[in-house]
């Protein structure tokens, strides 16, 4: 999973149209969240942060944030981002399932953001991680978490899954994924397609993972039995389906 991010940090905001919008616009909307959900909510973590699209827009709206990702690659840019959105976060490259460790509790919030979750691969890997974002909270502080919405994905082999062309820099990119399921599990291969605009030139980006269809149903009762309460899920709110739970003691 490192190696899957590390090969995709340089490349990584080209997934959104616009990815200085997206940190502004996500962070608007977590924010709200945020706010309905754990009102007078100040410090948070980001457990998956990948370049800081999230962290970097929660610091904008005025929370204290701190981050980690596995990626060390993903770090060093979030931090780059950081310093260019002109915003303070503590970075750091942590498996998510070793977050208390890592950050101690005492945050208001916790947030897993853009499908990260499905990285891991078993229930009792989720639930591992699930426990240690509680662990990571405070008594009345919550989990915020947003997935695919798996049920609502098509299965089989060789599915194309295109993100668009983006230009920049006098260079033209094809994004598309290719999703091969095996049972509850699929592979990924994400492609980016460089075209030099100038001379015609290309090359082909490829790099490889592995997730975990979980339904957001299993999710939250995954949470549930990580000691969250009050576990359920928000549509409208995000681009993609909101789980939020709080913990109760």
């Amino acid at each position: 999973m490192s190696t899957f991010y590390d090969q995709l940090a340089p490349l990584y905001h080209l997934v959104y149209s616009d990815w200085n919008a997206t940190v502004h616009r996500q962070g608007e909307q977590l924010s709200k969240v945020i706010a309905n959900e754990w009102p007078a909510s100040s410090k948070v973590l980001d457990v998956s942060c990948g370049i800081g699209t999230q962290a970097i827009g929660l610091a904008l709206q005025g929370f204290s944030v701190r981050a980690s990702d596995l990626s060390r690659n993903e770090i060093d840019r979030a931090r780059r981002e950081a310093s260019d959105f002109g915003v303070d976060i503590d970075f750091s490259v942590c498996d998510m399932r070793d977050a208390f460790a890592q950050h101690g509790s005492d945050f208001d919030v916790v947030v897993s953001c853009d499908n990260s979750l499905p990285h891991l691969l078993s229930d009792q890997e989720l639930v591992a991680a699930f426990r240690e974002f509680a662990a990571c909270v405070r008594v009345g502080g919550g989990c915020l978490v947003t997935v695919r919405d798996y049920e609502k994905e098509e299965r089989g082999r060789n599915l194309v899954k295109p993100y668009g062309v983006r230009i920049e820099n006098g260079h033209r990119y094809l994004l598309f994924q290719v999703w091969d399921f095996d049972g509850e599990h699929y592979d990924l291969t994400f492609f980016f397609v460089v075209e030099n605009l100038a001379t015609g030139e290309t090359a082909t980006h490829s790099m490889r993972s592995r997730y975990y269809a979980v339904s957001t149903g299993k999710l939250c009762q995954l949470m549930e039995q990580a000691g969250f309460g009050n576990v359920r899920r928000l549509d409208g709110v995000f681009f993609q389906p909101v789980l939020v739970g709080t913990r109760l003691d």
